[in-house]
């Protein structure tokens, strides 16, 4: 533990408990106990035979206190870690270490576990009990037992959809999955009250802060950037608000994802019409970029090829005919001059 002259930081590092080998301390208090199991029958046989009472009362007390006392809570202090598990140890209230490498280990037995997110109700951590009573259904969340251990594998935050504001204020339901891990157990158990918790919570204020920067989409607004064309850039800089949000507490972020996106209800059928409108707008313009360059394009192969020279006013009637078959959204009728050309 790493002490600090500012009180306001927090000052927990986390440190390596030192252990000894379980199987040599199992099998050691294991011998111990049956020996002390003997002296309790070997002092009960000199009572009985020999009528040495004191001599078999010294022998059964020894062999008592430690076959019945001493040697069941010396197997407390055996401990089995797993791959990418962490075991947070306290002594009467004060941190001692952690043990993070997988083997059989022997502690003071008196040192207890800590995890404050043991049998955390957030994040899928119920287990849904239905009961029938008398025809109807009833679902109860139990909060899962837990383990006194903490995991250190990668885990995966998958945070409920929320309506949030962009930009312009439209409300907009988003959702993020966030793939995270426990770097530092110490400041885990230590500086925060429940660490899943702790990110849950983080996860939707950096959510909210990123959203209110950029619109859902760039129409219509001087950002380049929008929640739906700019995705990877807004997920690093998701990424990058929960880290800073979360060092307190000894996690670690690799990586931030939106998986929801869509306009809120009671304006995504007034969008959907915007988005049409500003589709046929796009389209509207290319077709008559197209049509003004097949007019000029026209124009030029007949001055080119001189078939036929047009004053201005034919020429003008010419570009509004061929705008007009051009540009319209029905079948032209051709109509066949058989007179003169004027």
């Amino acid at each position: 533990m790493k002490e600090t002259s500012n009180p306001e930081k927090f000052h927990y590092e986390e440190v390596q408990k030192k252990t000894a080998n379980g199987m040599s301390v199992l099998i050691f208090n294991t011998l111990l106990i049956l020996a002390g199991i003997a002296l309790f029958t070997y002092g009960l046989i000199i009572i009985i035979n020999n009528n040495e009472i004191i001599l078999g009362t010294t022998l059964i007390i020894i062999g008592s206190i430690y076959s019945f006392a001493i040697g069941p809570v010396l197997y407390v202090g055996l401990k089995i870690i797993k791959p990418n598990e962490a075991l947070v140890l306290t002594l009467f209230g004060k941190y001692v270490g952690t043990i993070k490498k997988e083997g059989f280990y022997y502690v003071n037995p008196f040192c207890t576990g800590v995890n404050p997110a043991q049998g955390s109700t957030t994040q899928n951590q119920t287990q849904a009990v239905t009961t029938v009573i008398e025809g109807a259904n009833y679902n109860f969340n139990l909060p899962s037992l837990g383990s006194k251990k903490i995991s250190l594998k990668v885990s995966t935050l998958n945070n409920d959809k929320q309506k949030v504001n962009d930009q312009l204020g439209n409300p907009i339901m988003i959702g993020i999955v966030v793939v995270w891990k426990v770097v530092n157990t110490a400041k885990a158990v230590f500086n925060v009250d429940n660490y899943k918790e702790f990110l849950s919570i983080q996860c939707d204020s950096a959510l909210r802060n990123i959203v209110r920067l950029y619109p859902y989409d760039a129409y219509g607004s001087d950002c380049e950037k929008s929640l739906h064309g700019s995705s990877q850039e807004i997920a690093v800089k998701l990424k990058d608000e929960i880290q800073s949000k979360v060092e307190i507490a000894g996690l670690e972020i690799q990586e931030a994802r939106i998986t929801n996106l869509y306009y809120a209800p009671e304006i995504a059928a007034a969008m959907l019409q915007r988005q049409q409108a500003s589709a046929v707008v796009d389209a509207k313009q290319l077709i008559v970029q197209g049509a003004v360059g097949m007019v000029e394009m026209a124009l030029a192969k007949l001055n080119e090829a001189e078939i036929v020279k047009l004053d201005e006013e034919r020429k003008a009637a010419m570009v509004s005919n061929l705008l007009v078959v051009l540009c319209g959204n029905r079948d032209t009728q051709p109509i066949i001059n058989s007179g003169s050309l004027y």
